[in-house]
């Protein structure tokens, strides 16, 4: 094993984080350094604004205990243990709110009461959840602002769904055009392949340029215009009149040179998603409302999920485009033979393809029940997210460094303009730099708070308020990086954001508990400078002193050069995890072990990989892979392979003995080649131990001795590689490391471990079964 001089050394000459495509970005995406300075029990100490936030007069904290327990810890709800510990800070509303305990006690009793059964029959079930549905189209309208002599409630698997077909439905023609506004989400975007797919053009626009657009001047044809009432990156709300606009300008030329008679030339669809959530629609209030509205009812009720909603303007029924797919009861008639058939006559029978989710539709009854009960009107929840939305940008605009840097880069909420109750903001350290969302994300987590980062499927928003063109975007992504990867900041500047939203029970307290999290862990925090003379080095890289001919690596010529001294450790225990996200071996102290250019030998070599996907399968998200534990039996060069109830499996750490099949993958964010190791044998021990069909996947180099023959700088060419075959070898990409997440040696430290203890013990008044050891941190070297 190395000596532990030799290992610090190295450690301190290995990059933090860097990123395939570019060694320049190993600035941008360097860990946070947190100064030893802050102390965490004045972390709070930063003055918050004196702003009232509305608690629907003191019955807030009652209705998030008794209807909300998900949010606390469970043995903390007793009466008995005093004021209940929260569990979770839920700040993402606006991805989906929370649903109300008795409401889902309501649609177990109801579900196992009376028996819904496909309305399309006629038995005493069918005919009771026909009317069922009925009622909750009904209540539905109320609860929007509007009646079923104005509106139509048509029933599809989500918001997405209902925007789809508003799409389809529009008759657009011929010289007309699909225009949507700047800060549309995806699902309206989307649009525009439909739009093309028809002959019509399709262009983005500014919001404020709608009054133009919509003039008969500039207006030919029939078109759809279609916008957000709520943008869900900045929470920038736009103006519901726009189909009023329409209407009056209009008015007196209904049907003189238009192809659809009576109907404006102009169709609009509103994207009220996110909008109904915290504000009423009011429908009624409008002259003329839009064509379509869109709606996703988990956004506003927590449950049920797979349920949306398009309402459809009555009058605009009869202009509607020939409806072409047919399935289910949608039709009174049709021929097998021919094409012949007839439509259901009411507006929701014809559109509503196949059976409706009528389970779901029953549990909406019981969700607008327990809203009612709990906050009586969505006029009472408007003005208590308000009033936490003021709240909570008082709090976040006050967060400062102790050098006058604002903590936070707040995106919109501008004065005099109209806002709602999101906030997309990014952190910058106290010399004004920009720190990773990801990172942010990741502390988040195992504070125990609930929110969101990226661009949020709002692709023109987050260009305006990140400031970065689409040229731009088309480079990232040239370059591997794609929304919702860890690549949060490139060149210095951010390609997404934090978010925060806040619905129906968000309380004060869950804004302050968020503020002390920022400021415990990010006041006055700073990233780590590079010099110009680390910066050379970063940009020639290590690999400059590696041996052209045979690859190898000589760290011994590097360190004399460039050493200093520093800490001093010693080296307790050397942990490898030959398969990613599952166990780690620990190397035999007597052991020495080859420390190569990737990192540790073997550590990380090998992915589990699901059957038709790309990305290789999580701990987090597949908590079985806990339970493989690999040991590596270095006389035979396997890599056995043991787990509960399995018999202990064998798999070879030598390439040339495996039969390998190259495909696609995306590691880290970043497009990597990696090989299927083909053996049934192997995707069947995985596929029963995990629950999943599985395979197990390896980059062959990682598997190769800096010491081997084999030059360590070159990658297989051939796609297929069969035992006792010569690959063919060509130069490797620079700066690729093994399948590791962020670096190649992962270090922790017993104090660190100690010290972690004892600030969840002074946080905590129960007492643990057990301290959190260093082995939990996942380290390679303790």
């Amino acid at each position: 094993m190395p000596s532990s001089d030799l290992l610090n050394k190295i450690i301190s000459l290995l990059p933090a984080r860097t990123h395939p495509a570019s060694s320049k970005h190993a600035q941008d995406k360097a860990p946070l350094t947190l100064k030893p300075l802050v102390d965490r029990k004045k972390a709070a100490a930063t003055a918050t604004p004196s702003l009232a936030v509305d608690d629907y007069d003191g019955r807030l904290e009652t209705i998030r205990q008794k209807e909300y327990p998900q949010l606390f810890e469970p043995k903390s709800l007793k009466p008995s243990r005093g004021p209940p510990k929260l569990r979770t800070v839920y700040l993402d509303h606006t991805g989906s709110t929370l649903y109300a305990a008795s409401h889902i006690r309501a649609v177990a009793e109801e579900l196992l009461t009376d028996f819904p059964a496909n309305p399309h029959s006629q038995h005493t079930g069918s005919q009771w959840t026909h009317a069922r549905v009925e009622q909750a189209r009904d209540r539905l309208l109320e609860f929007f602002g509007t009646t079923p002599k104005d509106y139509a409630v048509v029933f599809t698997a989500n918001a997405t769904g209902a925007i789809r077909l508003a799409g389809e439905l529009t008759p657009m023609t011929k010289g007309g055009t699909f225009r949507y506004a700047r800060e549309s989400h995806n699902s309206v975007v989307g649009l525009r392949n439909l739009a093309s797919d028809r002959g019509i053009a399709t262009q983005a626009a500014e919001f404020s340029e709608f009054d133009d657009i919509i003039l008969p001047a500039n207006t030919s044809g029939t078109s759809l215009l279609a916008y957000p009432a709520q943008c869900n990156f900045s929470g920038e709300r736009f103006s519901l009149d726009v189909a009023e606009k329409v209407h009056r300008l209009y008015a007196e030329s209904y049907g003189k040179d238009g192809d659809n008679d009576g109907h404006p030339p102009w169709w609009v669809l509103l994207d009220a998603a996110g909008y109904v959530s915290s504000s009423p629609l009011k429908l009624d209030m409008l002259e003329s409302g839009p064509d379509f509205v869109a709606v996703s009812l988990y956004k506003v009720f927590g449950a049920p999920t797979g349920l949306g909603v398009l309402l459809v303007k009555r009058p605009s029924i009869p202009y509607l485009q020939a409806k072409r797919y047919f399935g289910g009861g949608t039709v009174l008639n049709v021929a097998f033979d021919r094409k012949w058939q007839e439509f259901r006559h009411d507006i929701e029978s014809r559109l509503e393809d196949g059976t409706i989710n009528f389970q779901a539709i029953i549990s909406l009854h019981h969700a607008l029940n327990a809203y009612a009960k709990n906050f009586v009107s969505i006029d009472n929840v408007a003005q208590h997210i308000t009033s936490v939305t003021k709240y909570a940008l008082a709090t976040l605009s006050a967060l400062k460094h102790d050098s006058g840097q604002p903590m936070c880069k707040i995106y919109g909420h501008d004065e005099g303009a109209n806002f709602g109750p999101i906030m997309a903001f990014n952190l910058k350290d106290m010399h004004g730099q920009y720190i990773g969302y990801a990172d942010v994300e990741r502390l988040s987590v195992m504070a125990g708070v609930a929110l969101r980062t990226g661009r949020f499927c709002n692709p023109g928003a987050s260009q305006k308020w990140l400031e970065f063109t689409t040229p731009e975007l088309m480079h990232y992504s040239s370059m591997g990086f794609v929304c919702g990867d860890d690549h949060d900041i490139i060149g210095g500047k951010p390609v997404g954001a934090l978010r925060i939203s806040f619905g129906a029970i968000t309380s004060k307290q869950d804004i302050d508990i968020f503020s002390e999290f920022l400021v415990r862990h990010y006041r006055n925090c700073a990233q780590p400078s590079i010099s110009s003379a680390q910066e050379t080095q970063n940009n020639t890289d290590v690999e400059s002193e590696a041996d052209p001919v045979s690859g190898k690596t000589d760290f011994t010529a590097v360190i004399d050069e460039t050493s200093k001294p520093g800490l001093q450790v010693e080296i307790d225990q050397v942990l490898i995890y030959p398969i990613k996200s599952c166990r780690g071996w620990v190397v035999p102290s007597e052991m020495p072990w080859e420390l190569t250019r990737f990192g540790l030998k073997f550590d990380r070599s090998f992915v589990i990989m699901r059957q038709n996907d790309i990305v290789p399968m999580q701990q987090k998200r597949f908590p079985k892979m806990a339970l493989i534990r690999p040991h590596i039996n270095t006389e035979h060069s396997v890599l056995v392979l043991e787990a509960p109830d399995h018999p202990p499996l064998e798999v070879s750490l030598m390439a040339d003995t495996m039969n390998l099949e190259r495909i696609d993958s995306r590691i880290c964010g970043s497009q990597m080649h990696v090989f299927h190791v083909v053996s049934n044998e192997i995707s069947s021990w995985l596929s029963s131990v995990l629950s999943v069909t599985c395979f197990l996947a390896c980059e062959p180099r990682l598997l190769l001795s800096d010491t081997s023959e084999v030059p360590i700088d070159l990658m297989y060419e051939s796609d297929t590689l069969s035992p006792g075959n010569s690959p063919l070898l060509l130069p490797s990409r620079r700066n690729e490391m093994s399948f590791a997440n962020e670096a190649q040696l992962l270090m922790v430290t017993h104090e660190s471990a100690r010290q972690v203890n004892e600030w969840i013990d002074e946080d905590s008044d129960e007492p643990r079964a057990s301290d959190i050891g260093p082995m939990q941190y996942r380290p390679n070297l303790i």
